[in-house]
């Protein structure tokens, strides 16, 4: 079955020319106009992933709200950003909002298409991975996946969801070095350089270490990436 994207952008041609690449792919598309009715379509089912301008005609942060829409019905559910606004509190907000990405008009559509693909292959990961167990223990941590949760020694780490996915790629095969191009992929974000890498890496062990001073357990492999050390 082929996988359904939601477009909504109030533009008649971009929407149109969004429409005509993805469908040429192999996707069923489905169109909005305005944030009204969006969220009437999102009523009736949620796409497999969601394709938003942040500007919908009079609706200044009309995207902005059908994403917060969204999340409350699915925390997973993958959404793009699509527009023109460039501002840092922009790009702050689409992130606060757990979106997968934030793409500057005016968009390649070549890109767009692979990073739609790249996405929704993501978004059958996690759905894989919610077919398992939720829980997953190694020593002091326990990450709940289906919650996006991490705690160290009994104590909730408050941890972005970029944050939970880098702890969660690490943890997952404990002692193995997960290297820079690997974790660029868990950040969902594109192509990001490596200190932006090692920023959240700083960050997390800060958390880690607010709860637990001696926290020591994700380790720099000079020159290649980080991995998780066992117990």
């Amino acid at each position: 079955m082929s996988k359904v994207i939601a477009i909504v952008e109030d533009d008649l041609d971009q929407r149109e020319n969004y429409a005509d690449v993805l469908i040429e792919h192999g996707y069923e598309v489905r169109l909005y106009s305005s944030k009204h009715e969006a969220l009437q379509g999102f009523q009736n089912a949620l796409p497999d992933l969601a394709l938003l301008d942040v500007m919908l005609g009079e609706d200044m942060d009309g995207g902005f709200e059908l994403c917060m829409a969204l999340r409350t019905r699915s925390q997973t559910l993958p959404v793009i950003f699509l527009t023109a606004r460039d501002s840092d509190a922009d790009l702050i907000s689409s992130q606060r909002l757990l979106a997968w990405d934030y793409i500057i008009k005016p968009v390649n559509l070549q890109f767009l298409v692979a990073r739609v693909r790249v996405l929704l292959t993501i978004a059958d990961n996690l759905r894989e991975s919610d077919k398992a167990d939720s829980l997953h223990q190694v020593g002091n941590l326990e990450i709940d996946e289906r919650g996006m949760a991490v705690s160290w020694k009994d104590q909730l780490v408050s941890l972005t969801l970029t944050e939970f996915w880098i702890v969660e790629a690490l943890v997952r095969h404990p002692g193995h070095v997960k290297n820079y191009d690997a974790l660029n992929e868990v950040t969902r974000q594109g192509l990001v350089e490596r200190n932006t890498i090692n920023g959240y890496i700083r960050r997390i062990r800060n958390k880690f270490r607010t709860i637990d001073p001696t926290f020591n357990h994700i380790q720099t492999v000079h020159g290649t990436g980080y991995k998780w050390a066992q117990d």
